[in-house]
């Protein structure tokens, strides 16, 4: 019986998992690894830690969910991904055998790669993983009792800037609701050439959109920037011109900080040759396969993306939540296209609808495909954006806690728009 495996259960392995069920024949069995049996929604994150919502608001138990699907459920965690043995040993000593392997583990978060950053050690906090984001909301109800600077944004080696811009707006937001705005003053500092680059060289007009969100909320920006260390309550700052000389050095004294950190591949994936690339990213084409291990495809965080432009401070491409549902729907259809012995001829479109949210309004925009150059380069601002991403996170965790991948209504509509997940050739 054919063992297709998924390593993850997160934003691309559970719907990577519920895919693979619908695509498949009953025959073929479906097991997901992972070492955490509860599922979150990670652009929720920012509300978690400024107590806009509670952890549990959003997390999905994952065990009645897969075994209503009829999906196998092993919790544990991968020790090494072992694909010339087509086989992954578990860190409880264990060894899973599978025909297909989907890595969609997510990065590791590489926060020791910066002195003194990050929340466990260093000085700085996070929302890249929920229980991150809930002992941030800690912290954050000290800071409002006596608050002080703020330094956020995203170090040099990140990809994805999305959440830094999301958490500096609705915290500004959040201390104008707490009148206590004018105690606080906030700087963004990020690897970015410019505001609203984004790791994509900008989205219709986010560098326009972005700056005037600054300014409106008086809050000052340092781009090209290279995080050298973090003391408590100080940052050590470079920003660098575009030769690498360094332009200017800044220390910034902070009270609260949130700083994302650089991503890599996690280890049971590192270091495997025609694998992974030096920072361990699983390396797949279009297809969503690896070009040396045939049976290994990838989805989400996990995947090698060639940044657009090459910059003196280094800047990672973001994976979007729609962009990492392509990778899904184009990985399934070719797993599927394996096992009955036909030429993969189903491509992920890597197009991106991204909201984000900003406490009182946002910024939306749309990229096809998400890496330049592009058919449709869209973005715009205003308070619906807000509502639509509370309506998102409702619809999304509803479709987890379902066991439902892609609703007919819901490709339908993208369909009517022209947004595609995937582009296939005729057999």
């Amino acid at each position: 019986m054919t063992h297709v495996v998924i390593l993850g259960a997160g934003l691309g392995g559970v719907p990577m998992a519920l895919e693979a069920r619908k695509e498949l024949s009953k025959d073929v069995n479906v097991t997901v690894i992972s070492d955490s049996a509860t599922f979150h929604f990670t652009p929720s994150n920012p509300w978690v830690a400024v107590d806009w919502r509670k952890p549990d608001a959003i997390k999905v138990d994952l065990v009645p969910m897969f075994a209503k699907k009829k999906i196998n459920f092993i919790h544990a965690a991968a020790k090494k991904v072992q694909p010339d043995q087509n086989s992954i040993l578990l860190a409880n000593g264990e060894t899973v055998d599978y025909d297909y392997l989907v890595i969609a583990t997510g990065p590791e978060l590489a926060f020791d790669e910066i002195e003194g950053l990050g929340p466990h050690g260093g000085h700085t906090q996070s929302v890249c993983h929920v229980d991150h984001a809930a002992d941030s909301k800690l912290v954050w109800d000290d800071f409002v009792k006596d608050p002080g600077p703020i330094v956020v944004g995203a170090v040099q080696g990140a990809s994805c800037f999305g959440p830094a811009y999301e958490f500096a707006m609705i915290m500004e937001t959040d201390l104008r609701k707490r009148k206590i705005r004018d105690k606080v003053p906030m700087t963004f500092v990020t690897s970015e050439p410019y505001v609203g680059h984004l790791g994509l060289d900008g989205v219709g007009d986010t560098k326009g959109l972005l700056e005037s969100e600054m300014r409106n909320r008086h809050i000052k920006w340092i781009t090209s920037a290279r995080v050298k260390k973090v003391e408590a309550g100080l940052m050590h700052v470079e920003e660098v011109n575009p030769d690498g000389s360094v332009k200017q050095t800044h220390e910034l004294p902070f009270k609260y900080s949130m700083m994302l950190p650089p991503f890599r591949g996690i280890p049971a994936v590192r270091d495997i040759e025609g694998l992974v690339n030096p920072r361990g990213f699983v390396i797949a084409d279009k297809t969503q396969q690896n070009p040396t291990f045939r049976n290994v495809f990838s989805v989400g965080v996990c995947v090698a993306i060639a940044p657009v432009e090459t910059y003196a401070v280094p800047v990672g491409v973001p994976k979007t939540g729609f962009m990492i549902e392509s990778m899904v729907h184009a990985a399934a259809k070719n797993i599927r296209c394996l096992i009955k012995g036909e030429e993969l001829r189903h491509e992920a479109t890597w197009n991106a609808v991204c909201i984000a949210d900003f406490g009182d309004g946002g910024v939306g925009f749309v990229a096809m495909p998400q890496i330049p150059p592009r058919n449709v380069n869209w973005s715009a601002e205003g308070g619906w954006v807000h509502m639509a991403k509370v309506a998102f996170e409702k619809y999304f965790l509803g479709k987890i806690r379902n066991g439902v991948g892609e609703p007919f209504y819901e490709k339908a509509v993208f369909d009517m728009l022209g947004v595609h997940k995937v582009k296939s050739k005729a057999n």
